[in-house]
């Protein structure tokens, strides 16, 4: 029997033109698009801004890792906001460690495609989701070389710097699957589909992916 699709989650490299992908599903299928929706809700249930829960999403350096950690005490459980406005309570809390944070961003997501009919862009939500029949996990990716000259394009500077962007923002994805997931190496395995933009353009890639979703 084959199963009903109500989740895709779109990975994607810096400059291989991901979001064009995701949106182009979103599109297709009639599903609603998501990505910083899920910093936002995140956010909203630990009453926080969201600029401080997307944070933890960044790559942060080793001394300032160094310095949070003998800075930071933990906490005892998830921030319940919930029960703090049944409560009334105005009493000031210290700021979520990452790791409760992390966990609220798990959260957002799982709580988010409970609800179906979404493509969730980025996060890396084909992780947390990794365990429903119903979710279809795509990356959409492409050489160095090409997203670097797009990002050139995109930015206005030339090329070697340009790479230099693409270079970080790889490193800052792999340190993300590092501390999100405990994920050494992001694989081909993690996703059911890949989508090569070095030569597919993204309404291709967005039908290659509204097909398989209809497939399955």
């Amino acid at each position: 029997m084959a199963r009903s699709t109500s989740i895709v989650c779109v990975s994607h490299l810096t400059g291989a033109e991901g979001e064009a992908v995701a949106r182009g599903i979103a599109e297709r299928l009639g599903f609603r698009y998501l990505d910083e929706e899920i910093i936002e809700r995140a956010a909203e249930w630990a009453e926080l801004d969201p600029g401080v829960v997307g944070e933890v999403e960044r790559r942060k350096s080793l001394m300032r890792r160094i310095g949070e950690a003998l800075q930071a005490e933990p906490m005892p459980s998830r921030p319940d906001a919930a029960a703090q406005r049944r409560t009334g309570s105005g009493v000031a809390r210290e700021r979520p460690s990452d790791e409760d944070l992390r966990a609220l961003v798990r959260d957002a997501i799982r709580d988010i495609a409970a609800e179906g009919n979404v493509v969730i862009a980025s996060h890396a939500a084909a992780m947390v989701l990794a365990d429903r029949d119903d979710t279809l996990r795509v990356l959409v990716t492409a050489s160095q070389q090409t997203r670097a000259r797009r990002v050139a394009g995109v930015q206005h500077i030339d090329e070697r710097p340009a790479e230099k962007l693409v270079a970080d923002a790889d490193a800052s994805r792999a340190d993300y699957f590092r501390r999100f997931h405990n994920v050494d190496r992001e694989l081909p395995i993690h996703y059911d589909l890949v989508v090569n933009t070095d030569v597919l353009a993204p309404e291709v890639g967005a039908d290659l992916v509204a097909l398989a979703a209809r497939e399955i």
